[in-house]
């Protein structure tokens, strides 16, 4: 498929977790003038703590500079972990690629949105760093659990795939109200600062939905749900699913 735009965040690509042999196909599979990677590409934190880079990863990264060469613009802003390219920005390298920490984004419909990874916009991200960690041992663990049930999934023969850490955000109270007050922080934002919607990653949950007048895309992630958001040639933002694919 062509796109005008297509959005990508939450890859965690130096972890075991990332599913970069999906993102790999899907960036085969779908073509677009702008791709805008935000946030979390590469996964620093994991990476401090074990080193890990299959091929697969690397190959991710050779076919976004290969759409780079071949003339998609390509756009890398800069997430919690990947904070460690903060201190270079913004950053050129040639005319299709840069490095940034936040865009504005005029869509073919003729909004203006305000594209971020989220993390500025958390306070124990931002202030709690320490607290931050733990979490992600905790969501580390989440997803070890979540390979686990669905390697017995297969063995019994369950096509259905059931993930336990989307389950935790859809449902456990706390984890609800730490994305829905994600979610209005960041579209308040975009709203004081005159943009007609907002484009995020950060909290791994894909979502295309209006906060009053104001709209909010998240892009998801590509542990878990292998979603993405296009823009296309008509000027509509639609999540793109590829996990199934």
């Amino acid at each position: 498929m062509k796109y005008k735009s297509i959005f990508i965040s939450d890859v965690h690509l130096g972890t075991r977790f990332s599913k970069a042999k999906n993102l790999l196909k899907f960036l085969k599979e779908n073509q677009s003038e702008n791709l805008i990677l935000v946030g979390d590409i590469i996964d620093g934190w994991a990476m401090k703590r074990k080193f890990i880079w299959p091929q697969t990863h690397s190959n991710v990264i050779q076919k976004i500079l290969k759409k780079a060469k071949k003339g998609c613009k390509v756009t890398f802003i800069t997430g919690n972990h990947d904070e460690f390219l903060r201190p270079f920005v913004p950053l050129f390298l040639g005319d299709d690629l840069n490095i940034s920490n936040e865009l504005e984004y005029k869509a073919l419909n003729g909004k203006t949105y305000y594209i971020t990874h989220g993390d500025f916009f958390d306070s124990i991200t931002m202030t709690k760093k320490w607290l931050a960690i733990l979490g992600d041992y905790g969501y580390d663990l989440l997803l070890y659990l979540n390979a686990l049930l669905n390697f017995i999934r297969k063995k019994l023969g369950i096509k259905k795939y059931w993930s336990l850490s989307k389950y935790v955000k859809d449902n456990v109270k706390s984890s609800v109200s730490f994305i829905t007050d994600f979610e209005k922080v960041l579209s308040t934002h975009a709203k004081n600062k005159g943009y007609d919607g907002i484009i995020c990653g950060h909290i791994h949950k894909a979502e295309i939905r209006k906060i009053e007048e104001i709209e909010y895309l998240n892009c998801g992630d590509w542990v878990e749900s292998c979603t993405a958001i296009a823009e296309t040639y008509e000027g509509e933002f639609i999540i793109i699913d590829w996990l199934e694919k």
